[in-house]
C-alpha cells in the first residue's frame, strides 16, 4: 500500500481510536470511573491497552494461528465472566458501602488495568492491529493504536467521573451493574457466537 508511515499512522489511529470508542472496554471503563477516582482508572486502563497493543504487534498473529478461533472465544468468555463477577460483588457491597469507604488509587488502578486488559484480549481492536501490521509494521501500529487507546481511556475516565458526580448514588450504583452485567453478558455471547457478531 502506497500511502507512507504519516498516512499508516493516520489510518491506524482513527480506525483503532474510532472502534474504541464506543466498545464495551470503554463502557466498563466510564463504569469503573463513576466509582473509583479517574486519574488511576485512567492510569490503569491505559496501561492495559498499552500492553494489549504490544501484544497485538508481537506476538498477536501468532497466539490467534496458534490457539485458534475457537479457544480465543474461550479468552472472552473469560473476561465476560470476570465483568459479571466483578457487577455481582458491587451490587454485594451496596453504594453506601463505596461511598462511606472510597476506594484507594491502587484498588481503582487494579481493576481498570484488571478489566481492560481481560476485555481486550482477543478484541476486535487486537485483530484490527494485527491485520494492520502487514501492511505498516509494528512501530506504526503499535504507536498509533497505543496513542488512540490512551486517548480513549482518558475521555472514559473522563465521561465516567463526571456521570458519577452528577449522579444520585443508589442510581447510579444501580447503572454500573447493569452497564459492566450487560457488557460481561454481550462479551460471553462474542465468545461463544463470535458469527452473530459479524457487524463487529
Amino acid at each position: 500500500m502506497e500511502f507512507g508511515d504519516i498516512g499508516g499512522f493516520l489510518v491506524v489511529f482513527a480506525v483503532v481510536g474510532g472502534f474504541e470508542l464506543f466498545d464495551r472496554t470503554s463502557f466498563a471503563t466510564m463504569a469503573l470511573a463513576s466509582r473509583h477516582h479517574p486519574v488511576p482508572t485512567w492510569a490503569g486502563a491505559a496501561l492495559a491497552f498499552v500492553a494489549s497493543s504490544a501484544i497485538a504487534v508481537t506476538v498477536g498473529a501468532a497466539l490467534v494461528a496458534l490457539l485458534g478461533p475457537g479457544r480465543i472465544g474461550w479468552v472472552r468468555v473469560a473476561a465476560g465472566s470476570f465483568l459479571i463477577a466483578y457487577a455481582l460483588w458491587l451490587w454485594y457491597r451496596g453504594p453506601e458501602s463505596a461511598d462511606s469507604a472510597p476506594t484507594s488509587a491502587r484498588t481503582a488502578f487494579a481493576a481498570a488495568l484488571g478489566t481492560v486488559f481481560l476485555l481486550e484480549l482477543g478484541d476486535t481492536t487486537m485483530i484490527i492491529e494485527i491485520l494492520f501490521v502487514t501492511d505498516w509494521g509494528w512501530f506504526v501500529v503499535f504507536t498509533a493504536g497505543a496513542i488512540a487507546l490512551i486517548l480513549v481511556a482518558a475521555w472514559a475516565a473522563w465521561l465516567g467521573n463526571r456521570l458519577g458526580a452528577r449522579v444520585e448514588p443508589k442510581r447510579l450504583h444501580q447503572v454500573v451493574v447493569a452497564i459492566l452485567v450487560t457488557v460481561g453478558a454481550l462479551t460471553i455471547a462474542y465468545g461463544l457466537a463470535p458469527q452473530a457478531f459479524a457487524f463487529l
